[in-house]
């Protein structure tokens, strides 16, 4: 009986799969073309940063108006009588309805815990109103609000209107590009380079300050005058981030 000889036909098939894993890797473009056929482009990567500052065209006052009394009921009536007093003040002197709102409101329990047992003093309720005026306005509203009834003025914030905000951001931006822009020219002068044109461009997020605590409404009824505030301005900035290609 012969025996089969099967040793070469293994390394035979060693050697044909050590040349499969030997040759050489080809990777295509979207084309079909083979990428040792193209051409890699050279880029420069460059960051921008845009700022805009302009005055507030917008300020927003936090009032709280808050009561105490021995029922939740009573506390909610009273309450809803010293808001009402505050809104008529405000739109009586030129404020806009839809620019009063409410942005909380809460009833609840108060107790003292001095003694072994807790003990029901009564109920607080508060009510709380956001307004928006001209900036030239903001100490006009606080002192209307207290004079009728507001309890604190929990801050007021001067800012921009989405119209405002969306204009600087505008000019942010284009401030941005050419910060980007002015840069990848200087690298590709020191490389020998020039730009010719964008690759890829990437916006950024924008900032601008948030409301500031500037009067208390303690503060504003101990005053013998009416309240004067004076905003700062609002800065928008906005970030690009570049891919020029270069040559």
């Amino acid at each position: 009986m012969q025996r089969r000889t099967i040793a070469p036909i293994f390394l035979v098939g060693l050697v044909l799969l050590a040349g499969c894993l030997s040759a050489p890797l080809q990777a295509t473009t979207d084309g079909g073309t083979d990428a040792t056929n193209a051409t890699d482009a050279t880029t420069i990567s460059t960051t921008g940063t845009g700022e805009v500052t302009a005055d507030a065209d917008l300020a927003v006052v936090s009032i709280a108006v808050t009561t105490t009394a021995d029922s939740a009921d009573e506390a909610r009536g009273t309450v809803a009588d010293d808001v009402a007093a505050v809104r008529a003040a405000l739109t009586d002197a030129g404020v806009a309805e839809d620019a009063i709102q409410t942005t909380g409101f809460n009833i609840y329990p108060e107790y003292d815990y001095s003694g072994q047992e807790r003990e029901l003093l009564g109920y607080r309720a508060t009510h709380t109103l956001r307004v928006e005026v001209a900036p030239d306005r903001a100490g006009e509203v606080i002192d209307l609000a207290v004079g009728a009834g507001a309890s604190e003025i929990r801050g007021v914030a001067f800012t921009l209107t989405d119209e405002k905000r969306a204009e600087l951001r505008e000019e942010a931006l284009t401030r941005a590009v050419d910060s980007a822009k002015a840069d990848a020219d200087a690298v590709a002068s020191a490389s020998g380079l020039t730009v010719a044109g964008v690759h890829t461009a990437t916006v950024g997020g924008s900032a601008s300050p948030g409301p500031y605590p500037v009067a208390y409404a303690e503060d504003a009824a101990r005053a013998s005058g009416s309240t004067e505030l004076s905003p700062g301005p609002v800065t928008v900035s906005a970030t690009v981030q570049m891919v020029y290609e270069a040559e």
